[in-house]
């Protein structure tokens, strides 16, 4: 490749489609692993679906972080109780694409909020993601996103309506056992 490089990582979050990431085979890459969700590209979770992945698949998208923390979860919670529907929150730290200060935003009022001095309320991909790493749960989450003034760290709060009756106890203790089983190194637990 004319840069060395045969993997990338395209984590600009303007490439997200497979024709935009595919840019990068001009340059000699090999693979693109895309760092977003893209409406195309075949999305991937490690420890939800990876065993999909194929050494065909020259684009993927790895979806997003808010979607690597919710994805684990869920999966736990649908294989043991049966996710019927969810609700999903994060509070997320600020993004590269936040106004510093207050100013105008095509997408919405709130998206021209200075991001270091507010709470500012937006959408979250994150639900949808879910569904095209989970197939059987898509549709049945939604969700909204906090955006933080703090420079990383983010966390996501689930609420679920299950079809199978469970205790706190049986919900503990089939997280621990993800934890500590096949989701090791993807999903922990304390």
């Amino acid at each position: 490749s004319k840069a060395g490089a045969e993997y990338i990582i395209e984590s600009t979050g303007v490439f997200t489609t497979i024709e935009k990431a595919s840019a990068h085979f001009q340059g000699g890459a090999k693979k693109v692993i895309i760092s977003a969700p893209s409406a195309d590209a075949p999305m991937f979770v490690c420890g939800v679906n990876l065993e999909k992945y194929t050494k065909d698949m020259t684009v993927v998208s790895n979806a997003s972080c808010t979607t690597n923390c919710l994805a684990p979860v869920a999966k736990v919670l649908h294989e043991n109780f049966e996710i019927v529907e969810g609700l999903m929150t994060t509070v997320h730290a600020v993004t590269a694409t936040q106004k510093t200060v207050d100013g105008p935003s095509s997408k919405d009022w709130r998206g021209g909020r200075g991001a270091s001095q507010n709470i500012i309320p937006s959408s979250t991909g994150a639900a949808k993601a879910v569904g095209k790493v989970i197939p059987e749960l898509n549709g049945k989450l939604t969700g909204m996103a906090f955006r933080v003034p703090t420079p990383d760290v983010s966390v996501v709060d689930l609420t679920v309506r299950v079809g199978k009756e469970c205790s706190y106890e049986d919900v503990k203790a089939a997280m621990r056992a993800a934890a500590d089983g096949p989701l090791k190194g993807y999903l922990g637990y304390t």
